[in-house]
Formats: C-alpha cells, sequence, structure tokens
C-alpha cells in the first residue's frame, strides 16, 4: 500500500515553532540549565504538522476486457450463400453479418402458408355453420385445432428460417473470420468473433486487508505498457469473496475508450483511490519511535521533547499518518530520535526542504 499527499508539508516554522517555545538555536542555550541538566541543548530538526489532503492508494495490476465480446456461430448447419462481414468494420445491432441457405425452409414455409390460409377457410365456415346449428361443437373444434395445428408448424418453419441468418448481437467491431462464401457451416464453426471496446474494463485482484475499502465506484486510474498516460476509469463490479488460493479480491472497472486506443487484453498497471481523507496529519516516518506498548513521536514544548504515544493510521514509504495523539500545530521532532528521552533539552531548527516534502 501506498499513501499519497495531495499537498507539500507545511512548514509554519517561525510561529509555530516560537509558540512550543522551540526557536532558539544551540547555542542559545549553551550556558542555560533546564530539562536537560547540566548540559547543552541537543540540536534536533522539526516539522510543525498541519491538516492536508491525504489520498489511500495501492497499486497493482490487471487484463483490460473488451466490454462486451462474443464469438460467432451458426444455430444450425448450412451452406453460406451471403458474407457480409468486413473485417474490422464498425457494425451495429442486428446488421445481417452471414446468410445461410434457406430455399428448402422457404419451400416449406410457403407451402405452410397456403395449407394455413385453407384451414382459416374451413374455420370460418364451421363456425358460421356452428352459429345456425348445422354442425356440433365436437365438429367445430375439431376444425379450430387444425388450424391452430398448422399454425404452430409455421411458426416453427419461420424459426427455422431465422437461424440462417447470423445477426450482429450489440454495436461493435468484427474481428478477423474464419469462413468463406459457399463453404458449409456447422454449429460448432467459428465464423468471427465480435467486441465492443467502448468502454473497456480492467480486471484487477487487490489483497484481502483492503476488503472492506473497495467499492461500488471507487476511482481507479490504468496506464497501460509503456504509454505515459493515464485513463480514468470507475469501479462497477466487485466480487462477492475473496479467493481462497490467492487471498485477494478480484473486481471490474470500465474505462471509456472512444479512440480505440486501448485494446482488450493487454496488462496494465492500475491505481486505485480507497479513500480520500481532506485534514489528515502527516509526519515522516523516521520520526515514529516503535515501543512495546505502542508508537510515539517526541513534541517539542518549552523547549524539551516530550515522548508523546501516538496511533499510526496509513504508512507510506516515507511518510505515515498520525490518527491520534497529535493535534495541528504540534512541532515533531524528526532527528535524534534514539539520543532523546522525555523531558531532554532540546534546539530546534526546521527539517531541510528536500527532507520535509513529502513523496513515496
Amino acid at each position: 500500500m501506498s499513501i499519497r499527499k495531495t499537498s507539500n508539508w507545511c512548514l509554519l516554522w517561525a510561529a509555530a515553532a516560537a509558540a512550543a517555545g522551540c526557536g532558539d538555536s544551540p547555542g542559545d542555550d549553551a550556558g542555560r540549565s533546564g530539562g536537560n541538566p547540566g548540559g547543552a541543548a541537543m540540536p534536533v530538526n522539526v516539522i510543525v504538522v498541519q491538516p492536508q489532503p491525504l489520498d489511500n492508494k495501492i497499486f497493482t495490476t490487471g487484463t483490460l476486457l473488451a466490454n462486451e465480446e462474443v464469438a460467432l456461430r451458426p444455430e444450425i448447419s448450412g451452406r453460406v450463400v451471403g458474407l457480409y462481414i468486413e473485417e474490422g468494420k464498425a457494425v451495429k445491432k442486428g446488421d445481417l453479418l452471414v446468410k445461410l441457405n434457406d430455399r428448402e425452409l422457404e419451400a416449406q414455409l410457403r407451402r405452410k402458408q397456403h395449407e394455413e390460409a385453407l384451414a382459416a377457410e374451413e374455420e370460418r365456415r364451421a363456425n358460421a355453420l356452428l352459429d345456425i346449428k348445422g354442425i356440433s361443437q365436437e365438429d367445430y373444434d375439431r376444425t379450430l385445432n387444425k388450424l391452430r395445428m398448422i399454425q404452430a408448424e409455421r411458426e416453427v418453419i419461420e424459426a427455422q428460417l431465422a437461424e440462417t441468418e447470423i445477426l450482429a448481437p450489440f454495436d461493435g467491431t468484427v474481428g478477423l473470420r474464419y469462413i468463406s462464401a459457399g463453404g458449409v457451416v456447422t454449429p460448432s464453426t467459428l465464423v468471427a468473433t465480435m467486441q465492443d471496446t467502448d468502454p473497456v474494463k480492467v480486471e484487477f485482484s487487490i489483497p484481502e486487508k483492503h476488503a472492506g475499502k473497495l467499492a461500488v465506484k471507487t476511482p481507479v486510474l490504468v496506464q497501460v505498457g509503456d504509454a505515459p498516460e493515464r485513463h480514468e476509469g470507475t469501479v462497477y463490479a466487485v466480487e462477492a469473496k475473496v479467493d481462497p488460493a490467492t487471498r485477494t479480491l478480484k473486481a471490474r472497472a470500465t474505462v471509456p475508450n472512444p479512440d480505440g486506443r486501448l485494446i482488450p487484453g493487454s496488462f496494465a498497471k492500475v491505481e486505485i483511490t480507497l479513500e480520500h481523507l481532506p485534514d489528515a496529519l502527516i509526519v515522516p516516518a523516521q520520526a515514529i519511535v516503535p515501543q512495546l506498548g505502542g508508537d510515539l513521536v517526541y513534541v517539542c514544548r518549552e523547549g524539551a521533547a516530550r515522548a508523546t504515544p501516538v496511533t499510526v493510521g496509513l504508512r507510506g514509504e516515507r511518510t505515515a499518518q498520525i490518527i491520534q495523539g497529535l493535534a495541528p500545530g504540534d512541532t515533531v521532532i524528526t532527528t535524534g530520535l534514539l539520543q532523546l528521552n522525555d523531558g531532554k533539552k532540546v534546539a530546534a531548527r526546521p527539517e531541510p526542504a528536500d527532507r520535509s516534502r513529502t513523496g513515496l
């Protein structure tokens, strides 16, 4: 995990250090006595902590996926009589891509339509006779059932005719085709692939310890290959459980791809912002002193170092968030920590600019 700040350290050195009584130089205390009996004040570097924005980010890798992808295959066997696929071209939902030979089915349909017309006329006459008691209800029902059976058979043929066409299932781009006009295909024959790539999806996994903070609408940044551009995206789905084999949680995000530069299957670097803290207190990592009972920092108060227990939140390589134990304006000592003890007399000086800046 990494911590990223959105602003630099607020080194309000002059005012805050003076208010804390930590503004003396080492020479000023050479002949004084105080919290460090019998010795001169120890020179130390300090920073003054102030609330500042903080983003909790983690970094992982993932794979780009098409928004929609399908392998186009025929539903029935037949000879290709129409091939309307242009490889790499965009198509609209419902566009005709492949047509199979349907002459026999068309003949069956015409015959069945003729039978249906005769049966419908027979049913009309039988209904008229039923109205004048010319036939029984049972005779009429037989005539009606015959008509309905023919209609059902006609609908079956129409469904079979529909299976002789392969239509585009969505707006997208057709890939390479694997058949030719005149060839015979079966339901196992791959005709072509089709993809919708705007937006693309990116699939990635994060360690289970962050699972509780990843949610739908979490923002992500995606970088592909060596390209410098980073593309903004949003998490739209999170797996319902952690993978017990890898102890990771899988998720997917969508990334707009209007120019088609993001290609499905590509390796991607993913930056995920799990939370944004508008007023976090941040200190350099070296200012934290680990103890058996917990962490502490040394705060400069009235010319002396005061051991202050703290609770650490987010940690980075060079910085850490303090969630309890410090207040805005506290002057935190960042050097000489091994020589310090509670009450030791110190002479504070501001942390050098190249060390007080944040950066991970």
